[in-house]
This record gives structure tokens, C-alpha cells and sequence, in this order.
């Protein structure tokens, strides 16, 4: 399964997502390339990762500008034909200002910066960076962004059709105002396309998928090893 990483002036995850498919995930068959934001093709291209960092130096809105970048109207193609898509951080607002998701990110409750870890739980319809993994299931992952807080118009709907990914927790599984680390509606931490193909989330998998950053250090590997499976046609429990 080869991975595309776009690169936006300003990103600043690329590079870890690109370690974790060519590296960590290589032996289960995983390869990956960045994709400039002004190419305009994914030719070869099994999934796309829109990373983290600060794209065009978050002026305007956080990923407003990264959203008319020419690689988007290939990525709006490729997920539009029901191609794989994980938006992580900047790449979760990007995707929301570009259309792949509904919603917006706003300014943390707190107006500051939040870098710490925080649980998320599964939950939602099966996408393929999840669905080989037990809904309901803990994830431990880290978070760094001041713009992450998720609202939404009618959420009602939104947590009706399943299009809640994850929901920030404690690390017992409850919801609760402490465990919301930036004050998104109903603790939301990701969301996904009414397909399912297109998922957002504000934490960073790719920077959770090696044991040597301790517990939890492997949890976000699980979506990329979903992914893996999705590819397979082979969805096996992989965080069972």
C-alpha cells in the first residue's frame, strides 16, 4: 500500500508520517512518497495523508489557504472515487475547509496552545484507518494545536448517522469536561466522511507507532495497520 504525503509550506508532520509508513510499517508492506502541494497528480497512490503542522502559516483560517493548493482538487478526485484519506491536525482542518468533511476547528476554549496526551475512544462507522479495530477500544495519542476545537451545526445528526470517529475520554473510557482537552462539542476528537473513506482527527497517530515512547506508544499504529488490512481486503483484529 503506498502512501502520499502532501507538503504544504508549513507543515511540519510530513516527515513523521512519511517515518511511520516507509519505516515502522514497512515490513507489513507499507511504502509512502510527499506529494508537493502544487502536484497535480496521485498517480500510484493507495491512500493519502494530509499531516500536521501550520500551512501557510495558519493566515486566514488554519488550512484555509492549503485548501485551494492544487494537490486538493486531486485529493477531492481521489476521495470523491472512494480512495483512503487520513487528515491529522492541520490536515483535519484542512480537509474541513476544502469540503472532505463537515464542521469547522476554532480556537482551543482555553485560547492557548495545547501540547499534551489525551485517550480517545472508537467509536462511529467503520472506516478503513479504523475498522479493524474494536470500537469502544482506548487510544492513547498526543495532541499539539491551538485550533481544534470541533463544532458542528447540527450535531444531532452528525452522532445519528455515525460520523463520530473518536471522542476524547478519560483513560477509563468516560466523558467528562477534563478529558476534553480543547472544548469540542460532545468531546468530538475526529470525524468522518458520510462514505467513510475520509477521516479527520486532531491527535497525531504517526506519532504514536513505536514501543520506545512507552505506554500507549504503539496505539496510533493501529490505524495505519487498519489501513493495511483495509488494502488486504483482510480487516483482522489488529487491536484486539
Amino acid at each position: 500500500m503506498n502512501f502520499g504525503i502532501v507538503r504544504f509550506p508549513g507543515s511540519n508532520c510530513d516527515d513523521d508520517a512519511l517515518h511511520a509508513v516507509t519505516r515502522v510499517l514497512a515490513p507489513l508492506g507499507a511504502t509512502g512518497r510527499i506529494l508537493w502541494h502544487k502536484d497535480h497528480s496521485l498517480a500510484g497512490i493507495d491512500a493519502v495523508i494530509l499531516p500536521g503542522g501550520f500551512s501557510y502559516g495558519d493566515y486566514l483560517r488554519a488550512g484555509a489557504m492549503a485548501a485551494h493548493s492544487p494537490i486538493m482538487a486531486e485529493v477531492r478526485v481521489f476521495a470523491e472515487k472512494g480512495g483512503p484519506v487520513i487528515a491529522i491536525c492541520n490536515g483535519f482542518q484542512i480537509a474541513c475547509e476544502a469540503g472532505l468533511l463537515e464542521g469547522a476547528l476554532t480556537r482551543n476554549e482555553s485560547l492557548r496552545f495545547e501540547c499534551k496526551d489525551v485517550y480517545l475512544r472508537v467509536e462511529g462507522r467503520p472506516t478503513p484507518f479504523t475498522q479493524a479495530i474494536p470500537a469502544g477500544r482506548i487510544l492513547k495519542m498526543s495532541i499539539a494545536h491551538a485550533e481544534g476545537r470541533y463544532i458542528h451545526p447540527n450535531l444531532e445528526r452528525l452522532e445519528k448517522e455515525g460520523l463520530v470517529a473518536f471522542r476524547y475520554v478519560t483513560s477509563d473510557g468516560a466523558v467528562t469536561p477534563e478529558a476534553n482537552p480543547n472544548g469540542s462539542m460532545a468531546g468530538i476528537a475526529g470525524v468522518l466522511s458520510p462514505r467513510g473513506n475520509v477521516l479527520g482527527l486532531m491527535p497525531h497517530p504517526e506519532r504514536a507507532c513505536e514501543a520506545l515512547l512507552g505506554e500507549g506508544g504503539e496505539d496510533g499504529r493501529m490505524l495505519f495497520e487498519s489501513a493495511l488490512a483495509f488494502a488486504r481486503g483482510t480487516p483482522s483484529r489488529v487491536g484486539s
